[in-house]
């Protein structure tokens, strides 16, 4: 459920280089924004920015997508919840199998911790990807059937959410009710390129389908004042600090 004092926009930090993270972190708020850390700055970074953001009271998200066999899942989704994270995903292609050991290493790795589990949301179709690439790659159904198949199998196997592209947030939360987290990427405000995005949105737009929090990117980090621009943001949608 959501807290009033959360905040709902998630910059992505995706950088190849820690210092510029942590530089632009420096101008950033906890209050404004969560950040999150992905498969590039994980790479180049590894655990330690995770918890220097952590330690610097950000809620952090983190997109590593996780996609093996059910006890290399688990695992992994056992140290990240270790990191302090605030959320993090895994792929519902991995299968109701994969899904229920991710839920469980989370839940018991909360427990040793004596902390709250962080929420466990799942990829259902990657926002660059389309009906013809679908297809592509043998999956006959359109964007939407796919995306809604996954979400009910991740809803079925315990997870917190998805992450969805915008379009398909009304549907979603038709389908799934308010306590179903949905998290959209690919958000763009108007006058922004869509870069390597296929289905994209405008924050308010996603925000009036039903999306609970916005992964706000390029628009963000490479304004002339990235805080500025966030704080507009909240600004528009409303959003407290």
């Amino acid at each position: 459920m959501l807290s009033a004092a959360e905040p709902r926009v998630f910059v992505a930090f995706d950088f190849d280089d820690a210092a510029a993270a942590l530089s632009l972190l420096e101008r950033l708020d906890p209050r404004e924004c969560g950040i999150k850390i992905g498969n590039e700055l994980f790479t180049v970074a590894g655990p330690d920015l995770v918890k220097q953001v952590v330690a610097r009271r950000f809620n952090v998200f983190l997109d590593l997508k996780f996609h093996d066999i059910p006890n290399t899942v688990a695992r992994a989704c056992a140290a990240a919840t270790r990191l302090g994270v605030w959320m993090l995903n895994v792929h519902a292609a991995g299968g109701r199998a994969m899904l229920t050991a991710a839920r469980e290493a989370v839940n018991s790795a909360a427990r040793e911790r004596h902390a709250l589990a962080p929420r466990l949301i799942a990829v259902t179709v990657l926002t660059s990807l389309d009906g013809a690439v679908l297809r592509e790659v043998g999956q006959g159904d359109n964007v939407l059937t796919q995306a809604l198949r996954l979400a009910s199998l991740a809803r079925d196997s315990g997870l917190d959410g998805v992450v969805c592209a915008a379009a398909e947030a009304r549907s979603m939360r038709d389908a799934f009710g308010s306590p179903f987290a949905l998290v959209t990427p690919g958000i763009r405000p108007l006058d922004a390129d869509s870069d390597d995005q296929s289905r994209v949105a405008t924050p308010q737009a996603a925000l009036a389908n039903g999306a609970d929090y916005l992964v706000i990117g390029r628009a963000i980090t490479r304004a002339t004042d990235p805080a500025a621009m966030l704080v507009q943001i909240n600004r528009d949608l409303g959003f407290a600090a």
